[in-house]
């Protein structure tokens, strides 16, 4: 195993295992950069760390279950499905508050962590919106 994947695992284990917030800081650099398809680019360490915090608060009791582990030189790439109830408020790209749907969902998505020296320096996940607004029951009805 390399670099790469160890430090995954351990962001992996801390944002659904232990759901230990200085755990997962401890993953990344302090310049480290990071794009999600929610809230788009987050610059530096302790805006990753919030971005996480606000999705544990939102899931507290959320698991991960991998498909699929890769890893290259000096990156670490994971499929897998984010299952969890939403029991916590969702924050929005607004900073709006959605109060909590107390709704399952269970999302398949791809996180990709480039890594130097031990930590991650850029970290990128991928997840289908809809699909996620959807199983929340967020979404309005079709209409005919």
């Amino acid at each position: 195993m390399g670099q790469a994947r160890e430090v995954m695992d351990r962001l992996t284990a801390a944002l659904t295992t232990t759901k230990d917030l200085k755990a997962v800081a401890a993953c990344f650099a302090e310049d480290a950069c990071a794009v999600t398809p929610d809230m788009g680019v987050l610059r530096g360490r302790d805006e990753i760390v919030e971005y996480f915090r606000q999705v544990m608060d939102a899931m507290p009791n959320a698991t991960y279950e991998a498909v699929r582990r890769h890893e290259t030189a000096d990156t670490a790439i994971d499929e897998g499905f984010y299952r969890g109830r939403n029991t916590g408020p969702l924050e929005l790209p607004s900073g709006e508050l959605l109060p909590a749907t107390h709704r399952e969902v269970r999302i398949r998505g791809v996180d990709l962590a480039t890594v130097a020296d031990g930590l991650i320096t850029e970290y990128r996940v991928y997840f289908d919106q809809l699909e996620f607004l959807e199983q929340l029951g967020l979404l309005p009805e079709p209409t005919d």
